[in-house]
């Protein structure tokens, strides 16, 4: 019997022994579990108390990159921060009276075949009938034309006769007088680029393949520019990807804007969009690049009278300049010629007049279309465009001082 209540009594002591260990234990299973702190590189909970810095401890320094903290110091590193990206710069075009300065003497330095071959011819001690005639040839091969320059030749001989002279110097100035005749001085050479009753000046560049006509546009804006003139312009060539890009770039340089449509895009439309957005904005002139053709491609010339027909419902076209290579002599005549029919030409822009062997056909597209030349272009800088100037080029490429 003892032994029984001895068990009973170690049975109890047990079972409360076993209830006092399980008990603590089933509480620290309840508790929320210990989040990690910030020195493991997890991120600190919004729960966290804020970090308290002893007294005396050193305060954070601040380092600017490429620096070092000092020692024992904890750093916080400032990070870069990316200096504002500054607008590009834009050209300052040349002026137009020192264009005309540098286009000179650029021709009296390069003193064409045109220049040299009847210079040579009038220092002869005697002009003969010989003399005469191969300065005839000598013009019509510089493609004047046949009819001026028989006029020309017909009048420098008779002058030199009557007046006796017999000077290199004297027929000189006679010839300078014949050729700058030959040129209509009295022809109106300035371009209508001041907007009238609200409304921009509209100027559309046209001619065949290869002149250049997206580079003159740019070069005429620039020459604009230089004058105080807002421009915008319209890349109406949309069946040649790189002349919108091309005209972009041109614009860009000087500030200026541009209008482009899609590839294949109709030209017309594009046009038309370009004034009403120069209406718009209030600009002075829209240069209108039109995409080359070939003068015997029908189709093509009727698209530049639609297209002058588009535009014009907005406002007349000012301006319709024909881009003529100068070495193409009397095919560039031809070219002409074709243009003038399909469109109102009002001026003539000829490039590439370095070379002055071909230098007769601002004589011979003035006289048989009686179109003006208004500028002209002696090289492939930005600025190498300016007004033509009659008496300036042939002063120089006769080799006469101004």
């Amino acid at each position: 019997m003892e032994y029984v209540v001895v068990a009973a009594v170690l049975l109890v002591v047990a079972l409360i022994g076993g209830l006092a260990f399980l008990v603590p234990r089933r509480r620290r299973r309840d508790l929320p579990p210990v989040r990690p702190s910030s020195g493991t590189g997890a991120a600190p909970s919004t729960l966290d108390e804020p970090r308290v810095v002893s007294p005396g401890a050193a305060a954070p320094v601040v380092v600017e990159p490429g620096r070092t903290a000092p020692p024992g110091v904890p750093p916080v590193v400032v990070p870069d921060v990316p200096a504002p990206v500054a607008p590009p710069a834009l050209d300052v075009p040349e002026p137009v009276a020192s264009r005309m300065v540098r286009l000179r003497a650029r021709l009296a330095r390069s003193q064409g075949s045109l220049g040299k071959g009847l210079l040579a011819l009038l220092a002869r001690d005697k002009l003969d009938d010989d003399t005469w005639d191969e300065i005839e040839e000598t013009l019509i091969t510089a493609d004047v034309g046949v009819a001026a320059t028989t006029e020309i030749v017909e009048r420098l001989r008779e002058r030199a006769r009557v007046l006796g002279t017999a000077s290199a110097g004297d027929l000189r100035a006679l010839l300078t007088e014949e050729l700058i005749t030959a040129l209509e001085p009295g022809l109106d050479r300035s371009l209508a680029v001041t907007p009238k009753d609200g409304k921009p000046a509209v100027i559309m560049v046209v001619g065949v393949n290869g002149t250049g006509k997206t580079t003159t546009c740019g070069k005429i804006a620039r020459v604009l520019v230089a004058d105080g003139h807002t421009v915008l312009l319209g890349a109406a060539d949309t069946f040649r990807a790189a002349a919108a890009d091309q005209l972009t770039t041109w614009a860009g340089r000087v500030g200026a804007s541009v209008v482009r449509g899609a590839e294949q895009a109709d030209p017309a439309s594009v046009a038309f969009d370009a004034v009403k957005q120069g209406i718009d904005s209030g600009v002075d002139t829209v240069l209108i690049d039109t995409a080359g053709r070939l003068q015997n491609k029908i189709g093509l010339m009727d698209e530049l009278g639609k297209m002058k027909r588009v535009v014009s419902r907005q406002g007349p076209i000012q301006e319709t300049l024909l881009v003529l290579d100068a070495t193409t002599g009397q095919n560039g005549l031809a070219q002409a010629r074709v243009f003038t029919e399909a469109v109102d030409v009002t001026g003539v822009v000829l490039t590439k007049l370095d070379s002055t062997a071909k230098g007769g056909i601002v004589i011979a597209v003035q006289r048989q279309l009686g179109i003006p030349v208004k500028l002209v272009g002696l090289g492939e800088g930005p600025d190498d465009l300016a007004p033509f100037d009659p008496t300036a080029f042939v002063e120089a490429l006769v080799g006469l001082d101004a």
